[in-house]
Parts: structure tokens; sequence; C-alpha cells
């Protein structure tokens, strides 16, 4: 059972974003015959046959619209896979999403001015949600660090976020 809680892009953000994207593009859906794609929407690695579409999302540029912070510089877009259409959501989890062992992922830490406090190089240990568990103990043991994004480092990719309790 994991100690942190891993947040799936909001409902409202993927309906805006299944329209129109964070850089101003349509959706442009397509069929994922392989599958394995890190679906946002739902935290899972998406199935083969299923519709799915790559938009550009800034995570933090939505997350201070809502809390008032001013990000200045540290605003980033990038590609994320969500389904084409509206599905069920993360549901309730065990484990930490997208967490192959052996896989790194960076775990950025942002105050609540949406400033970059620092970060940590996570190489995914088996099991992962010790080594998860223990990354965000880590972060969230400053007291100014509001959010934490779990980055995938191969690609820079947003994987997910993780918000003080």
């Amino acid at each position: 059972m994991t100690t942190y809680t891993a947040r799936a892009v909001d409902p409202a953000t993927l309906a805006e974003l299944r329209l129109r994207d964070d850089a101003g593009r349509p959706r442009v859906p397509y069929t994922d015959e392989e599958g394995g794609a890190p679906l946002r929407c739902c935290l899972r690695a998406s199935r083969p046959g299923e519709r799915i579409a790559l938009v550009s999302y800034a995570p933090l540029r939505r997350w201070a619209a809502a809390t008032g912070a001013e990000p200045g510089a540290y605003d980033e877009q990038g590609p994320v896979f969500i389904h084409a259409e509206t599905c069920e959501g993360p549901g309730t989890r065990e484990t930490y999403p997208f967490a192959r062992p052996g896989a790194l992922r960076v775990l950025r830490r942002y105050s609540a001015d949406g400033h970059i406090l620092g970060g940590r190089l996570l190489r995914i240990p088996d099991p992962a949600t010790e080594g998860f568990d223990t990354a965000l103990a880590e972060a969230f043991a400053d007291p100014g660090v509001a959010l934490v994004h779990v980055r995938a480092v191969e690609h820079g990719c947003f994987h997910y976020e993780v918000r003080r309790a």
C-alpha cells in the first residue's frame, strides 16, 4: 500500500485537453495498436486497441492557476498520453503507477509559489513502493515543499503529481 497519493490529471482538465491542449492544438485521437502508453487520466498503461491521444500538458501552470502561485520560468508543458474519450479514472491503487523496477524517475519538488526547490533521481527499486515512499518522505520533510512532480528521465515526461497531505 502506498503512503502518498499519485494524482491523475483531474477530469475537468482532461475535458479541456480533449478539446484543445495546453499548446493550443486540437487533440488527434488514434488507436493504440501495441498498448503500453502511460495514460495520465487513469494512471495505467494503455491496452492494445484503445483510443488515446498525445496532448501537451502544463501541470504546474494548471496548479498555479488554481492556487494563485506564480511559477514564472518554472512553468513547463510537455507531452502526455490520455484516453481519447472519458475513462474510469485512476481508481484505488496499491502501488505507484508506471513503477517498473530499474527505470529512472526524477522527483521535482515545488514550493507553494511554484518554484523548484530541488529534486531527486530515483532508480526504481524492487519493491518500488518502498523506494517511492522513502523519496517522497524526503521531499515532504522540507516544510517548504507543496507538491512533487514525478517525471520519466528518459523522455522528461510528467507522470503524476503528489501533493502535501
